[in-house]
Protein backbone atom coordinates (compact mmCIF):
# COMPACT_ATOMS: atom_id res chain seq x y z
CA UNK A 1 0.00 0.00 0.00
CA UNK A 2 2.87 2.87 0.93
CA UNK A 3 4.68 1.72 -2.34
CA UNK A 4 1.23 2.18 -4.41
CA UNK A 5 0.90 5.28 -2.79
CA UNK A 6 4.81 6.39 -2.84
CA UNK A 7 4.03 5.69 -6.88
CA UNK A 8 0.86 8.00 -7.43
CA UNK A 9 2.61 10.67 -5.34
CA UNK A 10 5.45 10.18 -8.04
CA UNK A 11 3.44 10.33 -10.93
CA UNK A 12 1.35 13.56 -9.95
CA UNK A 13 4.20 15.79 -8.86
CA UNK A 14 7.03 14.38 -10.69
CA UNK A 15 9.71 12.16 -9.37
CA UNK A 16 11.79 15.14 -7.73
CA UNK A 17 8.36 15.66 -5.36
CA UNK A 18 8.13 18.73 -6.79
CA UNK A 19 5.00 20.63 -5.28
CA UNK A 20 2.03 21.09 -7.72
CA UNK A 21 1.71 25.01 -7.59
CA UNK A 22 -2.01 26.02 -7.82
CA UNK A 23 -2.83 23.63 -4.57
CA UNK A 24 0.56 24.90 -2.70
CA UNK A 25 -0.32 28.91 -3.47
CA UNK A 26 -4.06 27.94 -2.60
CA UNK A 27 -2.60 26.06 0.74
CA UNK A 28 -0.30 28.92 1.62
CA UNK A 29 -2.68 31.85 1.18
CA UNK A 30 -5.34 30.19 3.64
CA UNK A 31 -2.45 29.27 6.01
CA UNK A 32 -1.29 33.11 5.88
CA UNK A 33 -5.27 33.95 6.93
CA UNK A 34 -5.10 31.46 9.42
CA UNK A 35 -2.07 32.59 11.35
CA UNK A 36 -3.07 36.35 11.07
CA UNK A 37 -4.88 36.77 14.39
CA UNK A 38 -1.41 34.68 15.91
CA UNK A 39 0.64 36.87 14.05
CA UNK A 40 -1.40 40.26 15.68
CA UNK A 41 -1.16 39.11 19.49
CA UNK A 42 2.23 38.92 19.32
CA UNK A 43 2.48 42.10 17.79
CA UNK A 44 0.15 43.64 19.80
CA UNK A 45 2.27 42.20 23.11
CA UNK A 46 5.19 43.50 22.04
CA UNK A 47 3.71 47.18 21.21
CA UNK A 48 2.15 47.29 24.40
CA UNK A 49 3.17 50.11 27.09
CA UNK A 50 4.55 49.89 30.25
CA UNK A 51 5.01 45.46 29.16
CA UNK A 52 6.50 44.48 33.10
CA UNK A 53 4.42 46.77 34.79
CA UNK A 54 1.14 44.89 33.71
CA UNK A 55 2.77 41.89 33.83
CA UNK A 56 3.83 42.03 37.78
CA UNK A 57 0.43 43.26 38.46
CA UNK A 58 -0.64 40.85 41.41
CA UNK A 59 -4.37 40.53 39.28
CA UNK A 60 -2.19 39.69 35.84
CA UNK A 61 -0.93 36.20 37.76
CA UNK A 62 -4.11 35.64 39.32
CA UNK A 63 -6.05 35.28 36.23
CA UNK A 64 -3.12 33.19 35.04
CA UNK A 65 -3.72 31.11 37.97
CA UNK A 66 -7.57 30.70 37.65
CA UNK A 67 -7.14 29.87 34.12
CA UNK A 68 -4.97 27.24 34.72
CA UNK A 69 -6.44 25.79 37.59
CA UNK A 70 -9.76 25.90 35.92
CA UNK A 71 -8.39 23.70 32.90
CA UNK A 72 -6.75 21.02 35.11
CA UNK A 73 -9.98 21.01 36.85
CA UNK A 74 -12.08 20.59 34.31
CA UNK A 75 -9.63 18.24 32.19
CA UNK A 76 -9.61 15.98 35.56
CA UNK A 77 -13.20 15.75 36.19
CA UNK A 78 -13.82 15.06 32.24
CA UNK A 79 -11.01 11.97 32.78
CA UNK A 80 -13.25 10.89 35.99
CA UNK A 81 -16.34 10.89 33.84
CA UNK A 82 -15.60 10.48 30.69
CA UNK A 83 -13.28 7.38 30.98
CA UNK A 84 -15.35 5.03 33.24
CA UNK A 85 -18.39 6.15 31.73
CA UNK A 86 -16.85 4.99 28.18
CA UNK A 87 -15.88 1.90 29.95
CA UNK A 88 -19.73 1.08 31.38
CA UNK A 89 -21.23 1.69 27.73
CA UNK A 90 -18.43 -0.50 25.79
CA UNK A 91 -17.51 -3.25 27.89
CA UNK A 92 -19.83 -4.00 30.53
CA UNK A 93 -23.32 -5.52 31.09
CA UNK A 94 -24.60 -2.19 32.19
CA UNK A 95 -28.46 -1.45 32.32
CA UNK A 96 -29.42 0.31 29.52
CA UNK A 97 -26.20 0.62 28.31
CA UNK A 98 -27.67 1.84 24.44
CA UNK A 99 -29.68 4.41 26.17
CA UNK A 100 -26.75 5.52 27.97
CA UNK A 101 -24.70 5.39 24.68
CA UNK A 102 -26.65 8.02 23.62
CA UNK A 103 -27.80 10.37 26.60
CA UNK A 104 -24.58 10.86 27.95
CA UNK A 105 -23.05 12.20 24.33
CA UNK A 106 -26.22 14.51 23.62
CA UNK A 107 -24.47 17.29 26.17
CA UNK A 108 -22.43 18.10 23.11
CA UNK A 109 -25.52 19.56 22.15
CA UNK A 110 -25.76 22.15 24.69
CA UNK A 111 -23.63 25.40 24.48
CA UNK A 112 -21.85 25.37 27.84
CA UNK A 113 -23.33 29.33 28.75
CA UNK A 114 -26.55 27.61 28.41
CA UNK A 115 -26.04 25.08 30.69
CA UNK A 116 -24.08 28.13 33.10
CA UNK A 117 -27.30 29.97 32.80
CA UNK A 118 -29.88 27.66 33.91
CA UNK A 119 -27.73 25.60 36.88
CA UNK A 120 -27.85 30.13 38.67
CA UNK A 121 -31.35 29.60 37.65
CA UNK A 122 -31.71 25.83 39.29
CA UNK A 123 -28.98 26.52 41.81
CA UNK A 124 -28.00 29.82 42.44
CA UNK A 125 -29.22 32.15 44.85
CA UNK A 126 -32.89 32.81 44.81
CA UNK A 127 -33.39 29.88 42.63
CA UNK A 128 -35.38 26.50 41.78
CA UNK A 129 -33.99 24.78 44.66
CA UNK A 130 -33.80 27.74 47.66
CA UNK A 131 -37.59 28.23 46.98
CA UNK A 132 -38.36 24.56 47.25
CA UNK A 133 -35.73 24.45 50.40
CA UNK A 134 -36.75 27.56 52.32
CA UNK A 135 -40.09 25.87 53.92
CA UNK A 136 -37.76 23.36 55.46
CA UNK A 137 -35.98 26.36 56.91
CA UNK A 138 -32.89 26.43 54.27
CA UNK A 139 -32.63 29.87 53.96
CA UNK A 140 -29.23 29.84 52.19
CA UNK A 141 -27.56 27.39 49.65
CA UNK A 142 -23.84 27.01 49.00
CA UNK A 143 -22.53 30.05 46.20
CA UNK A 144 -22.76 28.82 42.05
CA UNK A 145 -20.50 31.42 41.61
CA UNK A 146 -16.72 31.30 41.03
CA UNK A 147 -14.40 28.37 40.49
CA UNK A 148 -16.52 25.33 41.79
CA UNK A 149 -19.31 26.52 39.67
CA UNK A 150 -17.57 27.43 36.20
CA UNK A 151 -15.78 24.24 36.56
CA UNK A 152 -18.87 22.03 37.49
CA UNK A 153 -20.80 23.38 34.42
CA UNK A 154 -17.69 23.14 31.97
CA UNK A 155 -17.16 19.36 33.28
CA UNK A 156 -20.89 18.51 32.52
CA UNK A 157 -20.87 19.82 28.88
CA UNK A 158 -17.05 18.94 27.80
CA UNK A 159 -16.55 15.40 29.51
CA UNK A 160 -18.72 14.15 26.31
CA UNK A 161 -15.24 15.00 24.32
CA UNK A 162 -13.60 12.08 26.43
CA UNK A 163 -16.41 10.16 26.47
CA UNK A 164 -17.10 9.53 23.10
CA UNK A 165 -13.02 9.32 21.34
CA UNK A 166 -12.57 7.03 24.24
CA UNK A 167 -15.31 4.51 23.44
CA UNK A 168 -14.93 4.14 19.74
CA UNK A 169 -11.36 3.32 20.83
CA UNK A 170 -12.54 0.78 23.22
CA UNK A 171 -14.98 -0.73 20.72
CA UNK A 172 -11.70 -1.64 18.45
CA UNK A 173 -9.73 -2.46 20.72
CA UNK A 174 -8.13 -6.17 20.71
CA UNK A 175 -9.57 -8.24 23.36
CA UNK A 176 -7.23 -11.05 23.24
CA UNK A 177 -4.54 -8.84 25.26
CA UNK A 178 -6.76 -8.54 28.15
CA UNK A 179 -7.53 -12.58 28.06
CA UNK A 180 -3.99 -13.43 27.85
CA UNK A 181 -3.13 -11.10 30.67
CA UNK A 182 -5.76 -12.82 32.83
CA UNK A 183 -5.06 -16.34 31.77
CA UNK A 184 -2.00 -15.36 33.39
CA UNK A 185 -2.82 -14.75 36.84
CA UNK A 186 -3.76 -10.83 36.62
CA UNK A 187 -6.54 -9.29 38.00
CA UNK A 188 -8.73 -6.98 36.33
CA UNK A 189 -7.66 -4.27 37.90
CA UNK A 190 -4.31 -5.12 36.60
CA UNK A 191 -5.26 -5.91 33.09
CA UNK A 192 -7.03 -2.34 32.74
CA UNK A 193 -3.44 -0.80 33.76
CA UNK A 194 -1.66 -2.94 31.45
CA UNK A 195 -3.54 -3.79 28.57
CA UNK A 196 -6.54 -1.31 28.35
CA UNK A 197 -5.04 2.30 28.97
CA UNK A 198 -2.10 1.61 26.70
CA UNK A 199 -4.59 0.89 24.11
CA UNK A 200 -7.19 3.45 24.65
CA UNK A 201 -4.39 6.13 25.79
CA UNK A 202 -4.50 8.62 22.70
CA UNK A 203 -8.07 8.85 22.33
CA UNK A 204 -8.39 9.47 26.19
CA UNK A 205 -5.26 12.15 25.25
CA UNK A 206 -7.41 13.43 22.16
CA UNK A 207 -10.58 13.73 24.19
CA UNK A 208 -8.72 15.69 27.29
CA UNK A 209 -6.69 17.85 24.76
CA UNK A 210 -10.17 18.82 23.62
CA UNK A 211 -11.78 19.42 26.38
CA UNK A 212 -8.82 21.60 28.07
CA UNK A 213 -9.25 23.54 25.69
CA UNK A 214 -12.84 23.99 25.58
CA UNK A 215 -12.35 25.11 29.41
CA UNK A 216 -9.76 27.36 28.36
CA UNK A 217 -11.25 29.55 25.31
CA UNK A 218 -14.74 29.31 27.12
CA UNK A 219 -16.32 33.04 27.74
CA UNK A 220 -20.22 32.64 28.38
CA UNK A 221 -19.40 30.42 31.83
CA UNK A 222 -16.48 31.84 33.44
CA UNK A 223 -18.72 35.37 32.50
CA UNK A 224 -22.14 33.93 34.20
CA UNK A 225 -20.28 32.61 37.40
CA UNK A 226 -18.13 35.31 37.95
CA UNK A 227 -14.84 34.03 38.04
CA UNK A 228 -11.80 36.26 36.31
CA UNK A 229 -10.62 33.57 33.88
CA UNK A 230 -8.39 34.04 31.03
CA UNK A 231 -11.17 35.02 28.18
CA UNK A 232 -13.48 37.37 30.88
CA UNK A 233 -10.98 39.66 31.50
CA UNK A 234 -9.94 40.04 28.19
CA UNK A 235 -13.28 40.63 27.17
CA UNK A 236 -13.74 43.14 30.03
CA UNK A 237 -10.54 45.08 29.31
CA UNK A 238 -10.47 45.40 25.33
CA UNK A 239 -13.52 47.87 26.21
CA UNK A 240 -11.24 49.97 28.40
CA UNK A 241 -9.06 51.86 25.61
CA UNK A 242 -8.52 54.97 27.91
CA UNK A 243 -7.26 53.03 30.81
CA UNK A 244 -4.77 50.65 28.96
CA UNK A 245 -7.48 48.35 28.99
CA UNK A 246 -6.46 47.29 25.58
CA UNK A 247 -2.36 46.17 25.97
CA UNK A 248 -3.45 44.27 29.03
CA UNK A 249 -5.79 42.43 26.55
CA UNK A 250 -3.13 42.24 24.23
CA UNK A 251 -0.80 40.58 27.03
CA UNK A 252 -3.29 38.41 28.45
CA UNK A 253 -4.47 37.26 25.16
CA UNK A 254 -0.46 35.86 24.36
CA UNK A 255 -0.47 34.30 27.59
CA UNK A 256 -3.64 32.28 26.95
CA UNK A 257 -2.80 31.21 22.98
CA UNK A 258 0.97 30.42 24.89
CA UNK A 259 -0.93 28.43 27.41
CA UNK A 260 -3.06 26.53 24.17
CA UNK A 261 -0.32 25.92 22.18
CA UNK A 262 1.16 24.12 24.98
CA UNK A 263 -1.56 22.07 25.05
CA UNK A 264 -1.41 20.95 21.89
CA UNK A 265 2.32 20.40 21.84
CA UNK A 266 1.76 18.27 24.76
CA UNK A 267 -0.72 15.99 23.70
CA UNK A 268 0.79 15.87 20.19
CA UNK A 269 3.96 14.07 21.88
CA UNK A 270 1.64 12.12 23.34
CA UNK A 271 -0.78 10.74 21.12
CA UNK A 272 1.74 7.84 19.44
CA UNK A 273 2.33 6.48 22.74
CA UNK A 274 -0.44 4.16 22.68
CA UNK A 275 -0.34 0.39 21.97
CA UNK A 276 -1.64 -0.55 18.59
CA UNK A 277 -3.22 -3.61 17.33
CA UNK A 278 -4.56 -4.82 13.78
CA UNK A 279 -7.41 -7.03 15.29
CA UNK A 280 -10.89 -5.93 16.73
CA UNK A 281 -13.03 -7.60 19.00
CA UNK A 282 -16.69 -5.58 19.51
CA UNK A 283 -18.51 -8.10 20.35
CA UNK A 284 -16.32 -9.84 23.09
CA UNK A 285 -18.20 -10.96 26.59
CA UNK A 286 -18.77 -8.09 28.42
CA UNK A 287 -17.56 -7.55 31.84
CA UNK A 288 -20.20 -8.84 34.56
CA UNK A 289 -21.21 -5.98 37.02
CA UNK A 290 -22.71 -7.97 39.21
CA UNK A 291 -24.09 -5.92 42.31
CA UNK A 292 -22.70 -2.76 40.87
CA UNK A 293 -25.24 -3.19 38.32
CA UNK A 294 -27.89 -0.78 39.36
CA UNK A 295 -25.21 1.89 41.60
CA UNK A 296 -22.88 1.95 38.06
CA UNK A 297 -26.54 2.90 36.18
CA UNK A 298 -27.94 5.25 38.57
CA UNK A 299 -24.25 6.90 38.89
CA UNK A 300 -24.97 7.33 35.16
CA UNK A 301 -28.36 8.24 35.35
CA UNK A 302 -27.65 11.20 37.51
CA UNK A 303 -25.00 12.55 35.14
CA UNK A 304 -27.90 12.90 32.69
CA UNK A 305 -29.90 14.14 34.42
CA UNK A 306 -27.56 17.34 35.62
CA UNK A 307 -26.43 17.93 32.32
CA UNK A 308 -29.57 17.47 30.27
CA UNK A 309 -32.59 17.26 32.44
CA UNK A 310 -31.85 20.27 34.47
CA UNK A 311 -31.34 22.98 31.80
CA UNK A 312 -34.13 21.42 29.68
CA UNK A 313 -36.51 21.57 32.91
CA UNK A 314 -35.41 25.29 33.17
CA UNK A 315 -35.65 26.13 29.45
CA UNK A 316 -39.32 24.56 29.51
CA UNK A 317 -40.63 26.51 32.79
CA UNK A 318 -39.42 29.61 31.30
CA UNK A 319 -40.95 28.89 28.35
CA UNK A 320 -44.31 27.73 29.30
CA UNK A 321 -44.29 30.92 31.69
CA UNK A 322 -45.68 34.47 31.47
CA UNK A 323 -44.15 36.74 28.85
CA UNK A 324 -42.79 39.83 29.72
CA UNK A 325 -42.71 43.26 28.01
CA UNK A 326 -39.34 43.04 27.56
CA UNK A 327 -39.93 40.36 24.23
CA UNK A 328 -39.86 42.76 22.00
CA UNK A 329 -36.49 44.11 23.04
CA UNK A 330 -34.64 41.06 23.60
CA UNK A 331 -37.12 37.86 22.84
CA UNK A 332 -36.70 35.70 19.76
CA UNK A 333 -37.44 36.93 16.55
CA UNK A 334 -37.30 35.09 13.04
CA UNK A 335 -34.40 37.36 11.68
CA UNK A 336 -32.22 35.83 14.78
CA UNK A 337 -32.76 32.42 13.03
CA UNK A 338 -32.49 33.55 9.55
CA UNK A 339 -29.17 35.37 10.77
CA UNK A 340 -27.89 32.49 12.35
CA UNK A 341 -28.30 30.33 9.94
CA UNK A 342 -26.92 32.62 7.39
CA UNK A 343 -23.60 33.34 8.68
CA UNK A 344 -23.17 29.74 9.77
CA UNK A 345 -23.53 28.69 6.44
CA UNK A 346 -21.67 31.14 4.97
CA UNK A 347 -18.60 30.13 7.60
CA UNK A 348 -19.01 26.44 6.49
CA UNK A 349 -19.33 27.12 2.37
CA UNK A 350 -15.89 29.24 3.41
CA UNK A 351 -14.32 26.61 5.40
CA UNK A 352 -15.03 23.66 2.83
CA UNK A 353 -13.76 25.18 0.49
CA UNK A 354 -10.50 26.86 2.24
CA UNK A 355 -10.15 22.87 3.66
CA UNK A 356 -9.94 21.54 0.16
CA UNK A 357 -6.36 22.92 -0.73
CA UNK A 358 -5.05 21.96 2.14
CA UNK A 359 -6.53 18.68 2.69
CA UNK A 360 -5.33 17.34 -1.00
CA UNK A 361 -2.00 18.74 -0.92
CA UNK A 362 -1.09 17.31 2.75
CA UNK A 363 -2.72 13.70 1.27
CA UNK A 364 -1.16 13.94 -2.12
CA UNK A 365 2.20 14.69 -1.43
CA UNK A 366 5.10 14.00 1.27
CA UNK A 367 6.86 17.11 1.50
CA UNK A 368 8.06 19.22 4.64
CA UNK A 369 6.15 21.92 2.91
CA UNK A 370 2.75 19.87 3.11
CA UNK A 371 2.78 18.84 6.21
CA UNK A 372 3.90 22.69 7.47
CA UNK A 373 0.95 24.06 5.82
CA UNK A 374 -1.23 21.29 7.71
CA UNK A 375 -0.26 21.50 11.30
CA UNK A 376 -0.31 25.56 10.41
CA UNK A 377 -4.15 25.40 9.49
CA UNK A 378 -5.10 24.02 13.09
CA UNK A 379 -3.23 26.69 14.88
CA UNK A 380 -6.45 28.48 14.75
CA UNK A 381 -8.05 25.84 16.92
CA UNK A 382 -5.71 27.23 19.05
CA UNK A 383 -6.91 30.68 19.35
CA UNK A 384 -10.13 31.30 21.48
CA UNK A 385 -12.99 33.12 19.89
CA UNK A 386 -12.40 35.97 22.07
CA UNK A 387 -8.63 36.72 21.10
CA UNK A 388 -9.85 36.13 17.27
CA UNK A 389 -12.76 38.83 17.59
CA UNK A 390 -10.27 41.27 19.65
CA UNK A 391 -7.57 40.80 16.75
CA UNK A 392 -9.65 41.63 14.11
CA UNK A 393 -11.86 44.45 16.11
CA UNK A 394 -8.35 45.73 16.71
CA UNK A 395 -7.45 45.49 13.16
CA UNK A 396 -10.43 46.72 11.14
CA UNK A 397 -10.53 49.85 13.48
CA UNK A 398 -6.89 50.65 13.02
CA UNK A 399 -7.42 50.45 9.03
CA UNK A 400 -11.10 49.88 8.17
CA UNK A 401 -11.41 53.24 8.38
CA UNK A 402 -15.14 54.99 7.20
CA UNK A 403 -16.17 50.96 6.29
CA UNK A 404 -14.57 49.22 9.70
CA UNK A 405 -16.85 52.81 11.48
CA UNK A 406 -20.13 51.95 9.36
CA UNK A 407 -20.11 48.41 10.08
CA UNK A 408 -19.50 47.13 6.43
CA UNK A 409 -16.86 45.09 7.06
CA UNK A 410 -17.72 44.11 10.37
CA UNK A 411 -19.98 40.55 8.58
CA UNK A 412 -17.21 39.85 6.38
CA UNK A 413 -14.65 40.18 9.69
CA UNK A 414 -17.05 37.70 11.62
CA UNK A 415 -17.24 35.39 8.89
CA UNK A 416 -13.68 35.21 8.45
CA UNK A 417 -13.03 34.85 12.29
CA UNK A 418 -15.64 31.72 12.22
CA UNK A 419 -13.24 29.83 8.96
CA UNK A 420 -10.16 30.59 10.83
CA UNK A 421 -11.21 29.34 14.27
CA UNK A 422 -13.02 26.42 13.37
CA UNK A 423 -11.13 25.60 9.91
CA UNK A 424 -9.23 22.16 11.71
CA UNK A 425 -12.47 20.94 12.06
CA UNK A 426 -13.26 20.78 8.27
CA UNK A 427 -9.71 19.74 7.39
CA UNK A 428 -9.86 16.80 9.24
CA UNK A 429 -12.82 14.81 7.79
CA UNK A 430 -12.15 16.35 4.01
CA UNK A 431 -7.88 14.59 4.42
CA UNK A 432 -9.94 11.72 5.39
CA UNK A 433 -11.76 11.37 2.51
CA UNK A 434 -9.13 11.97 0.57
CA UNK A 435 -7.00 9.11 1.35
CA UNK A 436 -9.94 6.75 0.33
CA UNK A 437 -9.03 8.12 -3.71
CA UNK A 438 -5.95 6.81 -5.42
CA UNK A 439 -4.23 8.76 -7.41
CA UNK A 440 -4.91 6.70 -10.67
CA UNK A 441 -8.33 7.83 -11.02
CA UNK A 442 -7.79 11.75 -11.87
CA UNK A 443 -4.27 10.48 -13.60
CA UNK A 444 -7.16 8.16 -16.18
CA UNK A 445 -8.88 11.42 -16.31
CA UNK A 446 -5.72 13.36 -17.13
CA UNK A 447 -4.96 10.71 -19.76
CA UNK A 448 -8.39 11.04 -21.73
CA UNK A 449 -7.55 14.96 -22.28
CA UNK A 450 -8.84 16.88 -18.85
CA UNK A 451 -6.92 19.39 -17.65
CA UNK A 452 -5.73 18.75 -13.93
CA UNK A 453 -8.97 21.66 -12.69
CA UNK A 454 -11.45 19.55 -15.00
CA UNK A 455 -10.22 16.47 -13.81
CA UNK A 456 -10.42 17.15 -9.97
CA UNK A 457 -14.07 18.85 -10.56
CA UNK A 458 -15.36 15.80 -12.25
CA UNK A 459 -13.57 12.75 -10.71
CA UNK A 460 -11.68 13.78 -7.13
CA UNK A 461 -14.18 16.23 -5.97
CA UNK A 462 -17.72 13.73 -5.97
CA UNK A 463 -15.96 10.91 -4.64
CA UNK A 464 -14.87 12.97 -1.61
CA UNK A 465 -18.26 15.17 -1.49
CA UNK A 466 -19.40 13.11 1.87
CA UNK A 467 -15.92 13.97 3.70
CA UNK A 468 -16.37 17.60 2.55
CA UNK A 469 -20.31 17.76 4.02
CA UNK A 470 -19.13 15.96 6.69
CA UNK A 471 -16.92 18.68 7.52
CA UNK A 472 -19.30 21.58 6.95
CA UNK A 473 -21.69 20.04 9.24
CA UNK A 474 -19.02 20.36 11.93
CA UNK A 475 -18.23 24.06 11.13
CA UNK A 476 -22.00 24.89 11.02
CA UNK A 477 -22.68 23.11 14.25
CA UNK A 478 -19.66 24.97 15.97
CA UNK A 479 -20.32 28.53 14.46
CA UNK A 480 -23.67 28.69 15.83
CA UNK A 481 -22.82 28.62 19.35
CA UNK A 482 -19.88 30.62 18.86
CA UNK A 483 -19.98 33.62 21.44
CA UNK A 484 -17.41 36.04 22.03
CA UNK A 485 -16.43 36.34 18.53
CA UNK A 486 -20.05 37.32 17.38
CA UNK A 487 -20.19 39.70 20.25
CA UNK A 488 -17.12 41.49 19.43
CA UNK A 489 -17.95 41.66 15.72
CA UNK A 490 -21.69 41.56 15.02
CA UNK A 491 -22.91 44.50 12.89
CA UNK A 492 -24.67 47.01 14.85
CA UNK A 493 -28.70 46.11 14.96
CA UNK A 494 -27.77 42.42 13.43
CA UNK A 495 -28.77 39.95 15.95
CA UNK A 496 -28.54 35.92 16.06
CA UNK A 497 -29.83 32.86 18.42
CA UNK A 498 -26.74 33.34 20.40
CA UNK A 499 -26.84 37.39 20.80
CA UNK A 500 -30.54 37.13 21.33
CA UNK A 501 -30.42 34.67 24.26
CA UNK A 502 -27.07 36.54 25.52
CA UNK A 503 -28.75 40.19 25.47
CA UNK A 504 -31.69 38.51 27.23
CA UNK A 505 -29.99 37.14 30.06
CA UNK A 506 -27.65 39.94 30.31
CA UNK A 507 -30.71 42.52 30.40
CA UNK A 508 -32.43 40.65 33.38
CA UNK A 509 -35.08 39.06 31.66
CA UNK A 510 -33.46 35.17 31.22
CA UNK A 511 -36.97 33.85 30.68
CA UNK A 512 -37.60 35.56 26.92
CA UNK A 513 -33.96 33.59 26.33
CA UNK A 514 -36.21 29.87 26.24
CA UNK A 515 -37.20 29.98 23.17
CA UNK A 516 -33.41 31.22 21.35
CA UNK A 517 -31.77 28.39 23.27
CA UNK A 518 -34.16 26.11 22.64
CA UNK A 519 -34.34 26.60 19.06
CA UNK A 520 -30.28 26.72 18.87
CA UNK A 521 -30.35 23.55 20.58
CA UNK A 522 -32.58 21.69 18.28
CA UNK A 523 -30.50 22.80 15.62
CA UNK A 524 -27.02 21.87 17.43
CA UNK A 525 -28.99 18.36 17.78
CA UNK A 526 -29.96 17.69 13.89
CA UNK A 527 -26.13 18.64 13.03
CA UNK A 528 -24.62 16.53 15.79
CA UNK A 529 -26.51 13.49 14.01
CA UNK A 530 -25.33 14.32 11.33
CA UNK A 531 -22.22 14.15 11.71
CA UNK A 532 -22.80 11.28 13.75
CA UNK A 533 -24.17 9.63 11.37
CA UNK A 534 -21.52 10.02 8.60
CA UNK A 535 -19.10 8.88 11.48
CA UNK A 536 -20.80 6.22 12.10
CA UNK A 537 -21.11 6.03 15.77
CA UNK A 538 -21.83 2.73 17.16
CA UNK A 539 -24.46 2.07 19.99
CA UNK A 540 -23.17 -1.27 20.21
Amino acid sequence: MATDRSTGIRDQFGRDGELPLGPTLLSGAVVAATLFPLVWVVAAALDAEGTLALLSRPGTWEVFLNSVVLVVAVTAACLVLGVPAAYLTARTDLPFRRAFAVLLALPLVIPSYIGAFTFVAAFGPRGTLQDLLLPLGIERLPSIYGLGGAALVLTLYTYPYVFVTTRAALRSMDTRLVDAARTLGHARREAFGRVIAPQIGPAVGAGSLLSALYALSDFGTPAIMRFDAFTRVIYVASGDALGGGRDLAALLSLQLVTVALVLLAVESRLSGAGVRSDRTDARARRVPLGRWRWPAAAACGVVVALALAVPLAVLGDWLVGSRTVAREVVGFTPAAVFNSVGVAGAAALAAALASLPVAYLANRSESPVARLFERAAYVGYAVPGVVMGLALVFFGAEYGGALYRNGVVLLPLLVFAYVVRFLPQSVGPTRAAFTQVGASLPEAARTLGCSPLRAFRRVTLPLVASGVLGGAALVFLTTMRELPATLLLRPAGFETLVTRLWTAYRAGYPAEAALPALALLVVSAASMAVVFGMEGYDLG
